[in-house]
């Protein structure tokens, strides 16, 4: 069977990498122009996590690369000590930089995968006997399955499924990763109300989450995406004013909403969603957790199928939906940037209580591992 893959983050190459071992033939659509590395680091939690990574032989070169939990201070608008996030907190129980867990799986797949990057899907025609798909840069081709791996702004789901906001929920919130150059060598997190800013933290070198109704700007126009950061940022204490005139500058910057994805199926037809195309992205934590597992699932339950994809899109969906409701019980954006000064109080609480703190990790350690992964045979 041949397979098109939207998507070469992470959940993209990692079913890549499924596909190829069970012996299917596969090709990845990119619309960068090359691999995107950087971003901020994500992370792995529990036995699931491991148990996975283990099955794909990556566990060790992950661990390899990670960058090892860091703890965060919070401050007041003197600088003053308030409360410290731990790393265990923020970064799991293995974190890792998103561009570096992509170049892993991207380097595990490129040799026997096609690649091709600066390219679009324009048009899904579902046939008979596969899917008729045009590209921006590329002719025409037929697959017998295609997968959006591609966000939660995902092409294929806008094309086979219907519009974005019929799938998107925004939830109140923005989030910003910035490369402002130096900020200091501690990890540092400030919070107004409806408003966070941190640096030297363990997910980028400065990081923004700030209460905003939606906004209607292009996401591929970074200097309207700085303006929108520099504007939500006026007037406030602490080191604001300084990384404020820095953001006009930065080397990158990413902006996104904090928003839910939700379809009522994960497949139509011969097109199926991965990632948080289908479940994310409330930047709860777990989006790569559920990527890695789901693709370990998906192809996983092909293979089982002999490549039925009525069949296994079905168990795909029975096995992984409850476990994927983890993306649809939170929201990061009140927890990192509450919306009252009381409630930024009973936030940093939370981190001065051992009990409340134990409690919130074995909340997350649950979540991560809500599962029974199935097994597999070999090819």
């Amino acid at each position: 069977m041949n397979i098109l893959i939207s998507g070469a983050s992470i959940a993209g190459p990692a079913l890549a990498y499924w596909l190829d071992r069970y012996g299917y033939s596969v090709t990845v659509v990119e619309k960068t122009p090359e691999l995107r590395l950087g971003g901020q680091a994500v992370d792995f939690k529990g036995a699931t996590h491991r148990t996975v990574l283990t099955k794909m032989g990556i566990l060790d070169d992950v661990l390899r690369r990670q960058t090892g939990g860091r703890d965060q201070t919070i401050v007041d608008a003197d600088d003053k000590p308030l409360a410290v996030i731990p790393g265990e907190f923020t970064g799991g129980e293995i974190e890792i930089g998103r561009g570096d867990l992509s170049e892993l799986l991207y380097e595990r797949t490129k040799g026997s995968c096609d690649y091709r990057f600066g390219d679009s899907i324009t048009s899904l025609t579902e046939t008979a006997n596969g899917v008729h798909v045009t590209f921006a840069n590329s002719p025409a081709e037929t697959f017998d399955l295609v997968v959006g791996a591609d966000g939660i702004h995902s092409n294929v789901r806008r094309l086979a499924f219907g519009p974005e906001p019929d799938y998107v929920t925004h939830l109140g919130y923005y989030y910003c990763l910035a490369d402002l150059g130096e900020t200091g060598a501690e990890a540092k997190m400030y919070n107004e109300p409806g408003r966070m800013a941190a640096v030297g933290g363990p997910k980028a070198r400065a990081f923004f989450v700030f209460a905003s109704p939606q906004l209607d700007y292009d996401r591929y126009d970074t200097e309207q995406q700085k303006k929108l950061v520099v504007d939500a940022y006026q007037n406030g204490g602490w080191r604001l004013p300084e990384l404020v005139d820095k953001i006009p500058a930065a080397k990158e910057l990413y902006l996104d909403s904090i928003s839910r994805s939700a379809v009522d199926h994960y497949s139509r037809g011969r097109v199926v969603l991965l990632g948080d195309a289908a479940y994310g992205n409330t930047l709860g934590g777990f989006g790569t957790g559920l990527a890695v597992v789901g693709a370990y699932v998906l192809a996983g339950e092909l293979h089982a199928a002999h490549g039925d994809h009525r069949v296994a899109f079905q168990r795909y969906e029975d096995v992984f939906r409850t476990y994927a409701k983890v993306s649809e019980r939170g929201n990061a954006g009140p927890f990192l940037a509450p919306p009252t000064r009381l409630r930024i109080k009973l936030r940093d609480w939370t981190f001065k209580s051992r009990f409340l703190l134990g409690l919130l990790l074995k909340m997350t350690d649950k979540f991560a591992n809500e599962i029974e992964l199935p097994e597999y045979p070999e090819r």
